[in-house]
Formats: C-alpha cells, sequence, structure tokens
C-alpha cells in the first residue's frame, strides 16, 4: 500500500496516484469524512501523519478546506487529509518546540546535549532563518556566542572527517 501526496492546488480536486486497497481499510468515502471534521474520530491515515505535522507546526484540515498551497494527501485514490504548511518565519518555532517536547527543557540540557541540538537544527536550516541563532540562543539560554561557538566546533569536526 502506498500513499500519494499530490502538492494539492485545491481546484484540481483530485490526487495524482491510486494505491492498492488493503483487507479491513475502511472505505475511503468513511475516511474522507472523519479527516478533520468536527466530533468526528481521525482515521488512521491522518492520525499517522499527525505527529509529522505537529513537529513541524503544520495544520491538518478536510481536504475540501485546502487552498492553493496546501498539500492533499490521497489514500486509495482518495483524499483524505490536507496539510496547511506553516509559514517560514513560524517554522523555527514549531522545531524548537519539538525538540524540547523530546529533550526536556532546553535550558536545563547539559553542553553536550545544547551542542547535539544546535547540530540538529543546522541540519535542518534553523541558522538559515532570519535571526535564527538569536532565537536558538534565546531558546537554550545561552549566547549567540556560544551557539557560533557549537556551529565551528561541528563545521571543524564535520572537515576532520
Amino acid at each position: 500500500m502506498t500513499a500519494s501526496a499530490s502538492a494539492g492546488r485545491a481546484s484540481s480536486g483530485r490526487p495524482d496516484a491510486a494505491a492498492d486497497s488493503a483487507p479491513g481499510a475502511p472505505a475511503p468515502s468513511a475516511r474522507r469524512a472523519s479527516a478533520g471534521q468536527g466530533g468526528a474520530a481521525p482515521d488512521p491515515f491522518t492520525e499517522a501523519v499527525k505527529p509529522l505535522a505537529d513537529a513541524i507546526g503544520a495544520a491538518l484540515l478536510a481536504p475540501a478546506e485546502a487552498r492553493g498551497d496546501d498539500v492533499v494527501l490521497s489514500w486509495e485514490g482518495e483524499p483524505v487529509v490536507a496539510v496547511r504548511l506553516p509559514h517560514l518565519a513560524d517554522s523555527l518555532d514549531h522545531i524548537l518546540a519539538d525538540l524540547e517536547r523530546r529533550h526536556g527543557p532546553l535550558p536545563e540540557l547539559g553542553r553536550k546535549e545544547k551542542q547535539n541540538v544546535v547540530r540538529i537544527l543546522e541540519e535542518r536550516g534553523a541558522f538559515s532563518v532570519r535571526h535564527g541563532v538569536e532565537t536558538v540562543a534565546s531558546a537554550l539560554g545561552v549566547s549567540r556566542f556560544t551557539v557560533y561557538n557549537y556551529l565551528n566546533r561541528e563545521n571543524a569536526a564535520r572537515d576532520e572527517r
């Protein structure tokens, strides 16, 4: 079974690809009806993508609510859920919140753990965002100078490999 993500143009209304049907899986129309609508329990597909959406600060919506730049996720050829990505400026805050959920309060982490967080953030492009270093320094409870030191240490270690 495969899921397809069609960079949904709300006006197109149809997903790009279909997948094999699964024995015992709810009918696509039943899943579609439950996605993002008040009161109904979310379907398993929506529940499966929810942690990813939460980690990046995305909103999950019913496919009918999708706008032009939302991503409509389909299962078995039927749109199941639309993902509204956050604004780039908000992404760093969501990444930091996710790291805090995983590691605990960031200012309370030890030096090695903070260096690891900075490495993760660099891999995810956090420092390409305007004021990224300042935002990360504040979240970690360190100075900008310390963040730059962590980055330099990571780059030097990478160059040695």
